[in-house]
């Protein structure tokens, strides 16, 4: 276990304890005391996702376990913090809203999973890399909403907590519906290209038999030309 994989564990090992502190009653007084532990955590376990990436390739630290583990603890993360939240403040989460963003998680490492197996990889767009920093908005804001509408600052202004929610929990459903179609494109882009050239040696694979006498027979992916 190398540094960055270390870091990738603290952010699985804080799920139960982000989970915790939403439920307890001992952080209940002074009043938001519960709410700001909570998204102290959760924004320090957020940093880490981008901490141990780079540190890996910085390291040449990459290895198979932390490629095993990186996604994993993403998808654990973004599920448990808006499965929380449907629990935790069911007016700004209602269940529907975790199901579309905790769906569009699992859809795209499926795509990615499959596009392995095929020999080529999908990139993280610039669309998912800004849904997740709206993604930390929103989880940190819906917390926060639970016990401030508005947050007062010094000066008089106040911080409009609840707006923040309200207006970036849609954006996060638009985000996750439009990056879902977003990467179903690239896959179906990349799947088709791998058919087509599937099918052109195919074509090229039985016009030389043809050429060379031979009657067509089997699967023409099976025989090695030289």
């Amino acid at each position: 276990m190398n540094l960055p994989n270390n870091i990738t564990l603290t952010r699985i090992a804080a799920i139960p304890l982000m989970l915790w502190v939403l439920r307890t009653h001992y952080l209940a007084e002074p009043f938001g005391a519960r709410e700001i532990v909570a998204v102290v955590i959760f924004v320090l376990a957020s940093i880490t996702d981008g901490l141990d990436g780079y540190l890996a390739r910085k390291r040449n630290q990459v290895t198979p376990m932390g490629m095993l583990l990186d996604p994993l603890a993403d998808k654990l993360w973004i599920t448990a913090g808006f499965v929380a939240l449907v629990q935790f403040n069911p007016a700004m989460v209602p269940a529907w809203i975790a199901v579309v963003i905790i769906g569009r998680e699992f859809l795209v490492s499926g795509l990615r999973s499959i596009a392995a197996t095929q020999g080529f990889t999908i990139e993280a767009s610039n669309l998912g890399k800004f849904k997740m920093v709206v993604q930390i908005v929103t989880v940190c804001a819906a917390i926060m909403d639970r016990a401030w509408y508005e947050w007062p600052i010094y000066g008089g202004f106040v911080f409009p907590v609840h707006w923040i929610a309200k207006v970036t929990i849609w954006m996060m459903v638009i985000l996750s519906l439009w990056s879902a179609i977003d990467y179903f494109a690239a896959f179906w882009s990349k799947v088709a290209g791998t058919v087509e050239k599937r099918r052109r040696r195919r074509a090229f694979v039985l016009s030389r038999r043809r050429k060379s006498g031979v009657e067509p027979t089997g699967d023409p992916d099976d025989v090695v030309t030289g």
